[in-house]
């Protein structure tokens, strides 16, 4: 099975000139979900991991499910204001000016294995606003693990001394 006959190319979303990689056909199929699943976990292979961090809002699909499979926990990183509880927050810039993502405080232990993924590393600046909260949280990051990455946008730059595995590079 090639998981990428399962992404499309939807053009001009959310904006004119952006090709958009829509996963929704390989959430729809069980056969290409549990096969992104497995391949995924692949890229784990036998690292011992605590705890799965998945951002909002498509990276949690996998990571939920990266998580049941490792025996670990989850983590949601969310957008301000989305979360119940007392959180810390790390800014990150965009094209044209900047977001901030929110984690609970609690979320991580000193010493937490933690694999952080999403669906899309594109410029990288999601990924490594989580690495940072991460870090200051106590927590050691063991991998970074993506869907897809968009390599011509240079997002793995911004990671440089993590271990980055993608799936699928375009």
């Amino acid at each position: 099975m090639n998981i990428e006959d399962f992404i499309r190319d939807i053009p001009d979303f959310p904006k004119e000139g952006i090709v958009f990689k829509d996963i929704t056909p390989l959430l729809l199929s069980p056969e290409a979900l549990k096969e992104t699943t497995s391949l995924l976990l692949k890229m784990v292979g036998n690292s011992k991991i605590d705890k799965v961090i998945g951002m909002e809002s498509r990276g949690f699909f996998f990571a939920t499910l990266l998580a049941r499979e490792l025996d670990a926990g989850f983590i949601p990183v969310r957008k301000p204001n989305k979360l119940p509880a007392k959180t810390i927050s790390e800014s990150y810039g965009l094209e044209y000016g900047s977001d901030i993502l929110e984690i609970h405080e609690d979320a991580i232990n000193e010493g937490d294995k933690i694999l952080i993924h999403d669906d899309v590393l594109a410029t990288g600046g999601t990924a490594e606003a989580v690495c940072k909260m991460v870090q200051r949280l106590g927590g050691e990051i063991i991998q970074c693990n993506f869907l897809i990455e968009l390599t011509f946008l240079k997002g793995a730059d911004k990671l440089k001394g993590y271990n980055l595995q993608s799936l699928i590079k375009y």
